[in-house]
């Protein structure tokens, strides 16, 4: 079972190079989780790439395996960390995923997985700062 959300790479991606990953944390207040396939993504950008550095060393973001993606998710022919973040939301019900990719986010609706993207956040954050 996973605590806190679940998220993908685009939205590491964006908040971590606009530095602004601490917006997510602002929202969620807990852990985040991040599934292995999403690391191994982020990871190709290099050693020095900012998100690469934030994953490494935010001790909120919380790295865990996806077990084997169910048929129904993969028969929207997703990438690999979108259906890793969808698995591990259908597998944890009420566990929301943060994910920016439009098929992705169908198939989550579709699924009844509670969703959330990038431009989500940032309007949350602004909201919670006044």
């Amino acid at each position: 079972m996973v605590k806190g959300p679940v998220i993908d790479a685009s939205p590491l991606i964006f908040l971590s190079r606009a530095g602004k990953l601490d917006l997510l944390q602002q929202v969620v207040n807990t852990d985040v989780v991040v599934p292995v396939a999403v690391e191994s993504e982020i990871q190709q950008y290099g050693e020095d790439d900012v998100t690469v550095q934030a994953v490494a060393q935010t001790n909120w973001l919380v790295l865990v395996n996806t077990p084997p993606i169910p048929k129904v998710i993969q028969s929207y022919h997703l990438g690999t960390g979108e259906s890793a973040v969808l698995t591990l939301g259908s597998l944890n019900p009420n566990t929301e995923v943060i994910i920016d990719d439009l098929a992705a986010r169908r198939c989550a609706s579709a699924l009844g997985i509670p969703v959330r993207g990038t431009l989500g956040l940032v309007v949350m954050a602004k909201q919670l700062s006044r």
